[in-house]
């Protein structure tokens, strides 16, 4: 009963966290939806091209959306026709170097940390984007490639198992429409729409994540410090598929950094922890496929490694005092409760669904079930 109340404290802290942040990237896709046509996007991102990559990179950048709340966004754009090398360099590159984070990270680590964190990521996104356009064409990617919101056959067991919902999904990018902006169909394509086709990786995500946040060492700057030369592995290998925020991160960053774990295991943790989770992962997997996901958690990884690394050097060049140099703010939050109150609720009237589908008379569950 212990491990359980443990447990569900974890779960519940971790739900309050990221809670907010996807309930606002659905909004963000929402309105982005009604404010900028299909047609855009597949002319600035659909190519399989260079350029499409910076583009994305950009774009995701100064959106202040974290490793989950770029989810949806994520998955609309790439609805909208934008290719898998773009669609993944948006979303390491967003998550990473949103400009709340930006603000943030020159507030508590100064300039030098700021510019290095932002150059850094454009890096791991380009060169991600790029593999995955290099290596990776539409035909043998999963998820919503070159069919990207067309309606194709769906079980039963699907996720969105009414009528209404296949209904949603054959004319989610099918149909042209007049410009202009509706709240309503930003609202309904935000959370009827998009957050049904991510309601299971979600759900898994979230009940994994809180179960590895229960793992992990509490006094995790002791853990780094006590393996020094294995501390960049280590601080890698919890920051993938832990949820932390890019905001929320730096706070955790600067206290490993005080604490007395160098500045290149920090950053490890504070480029890697923001750019992944178990979410993330669920989520890139199942619209980019298996082999973007593993040049997706490559790139972070082998990024993250390498420019710690690079970090540690600079700061030992240039003489900088850690101790001098961060300022820690402090943080609370009464509208995470909520936020997650409101997450849940929708993801387990999604889940149960095509159960209460099944249920009714004359659906198309029921129909061919006889």
């Amino acid at each position: 009963m212990e491990y359980f109340l443990i447990y569900w404290q974890a779960l519940t802290q971790f739900s309050n966290e990221i809670a907010p942040y996807i309930l606002f990237g659905l909004l963000f896709a929402g309105i982005l939806h009604e404010l900028i046509p299909d047609s855009m996007v597949t002319k600035h991102l659909g190519n399989d091209n260079f350029i499409s990559v910076i583009k994305a990179t950009l774009f995701g950048m100064p959106l202040p959306l974290c490793s989950c709340g770029v989810i949806p966004l994520a998955t609309s754009i790439k609805k909208s026709g934008a290719s898998n090398g773009a669609t993944l360099s948006f979303i390491i590159s967003t998550p990473i170097t949103g400009i709340d984070s930006i603000l943030v990270t020159y507030g508590i680590l100064g300039w030098v940390f700021t510019v290095y964190r932002i150059i850094t990521s454009m890096i791991m996104a380009t060169v991600a984007g790029i593999l995955t356009n290099l290596s990776i064409t539409p035909e043998t990617s999963n998820g919503t490639s070159s069919t990207a919101g067309q309606a194709g056959p769906e079980s039963c067991n699907s996720g969105c198992c009414t009528c209404k919902g296949k209904k949603d999904r054959a004319t989610d990018a099918g149909d042209a429409k007049p410009w202009g902006f509706s709240l309503s169909s930003a609202l309904h394509y935000a959370f009827a729409k998009l957050l049904r086709d991510i309601t299971k990786p979600l759900f898994w995500g979230l009940v994994i994540g809180a179960l590895i946040t229960v793992a992990t060492p509490g006094h995790l700057s002791e853990t780094l410090i006590k393996y020094n030369w294995f501390s960049y592995a280590i601080a890698v290998g919890i920051a993938i598929p832990m949820y932390v925020c890019a905001t929320a991160s730096l706070p955790i960053a600067a206290g490993l950094m005080l604490a007395g774990v160098s500045p290149g295991a920090a950053f490890v943790f504070l480029s890697a922890g923001p750019a992944t989770n178990t979410v993330t992962i669920g989520i890139v997997k199942k619209i980019l496929g298996s082999k973007a996901l593993g040049i997706y958690l490559g790139c972070i990884t082998a990024g993250s490694l390498l420019f710690g690394l690079g970090l540690d050097w600079l700061f030992g060049v240039q003489g900088i005092s850690v101790q001098e140099l961060v300022h820690l703010p402090a943080r609370a939050g009464w509208l995470a409760v909520a936020s997650a109150l409101l997450l849940w609720a929708m993801l387990l009237y999604f889940l149960a669904e095509p159960w209460i589908a099944r249920t009714k008379p004359g659906s198309c569950c029921t129909k061919g079930e006889k």
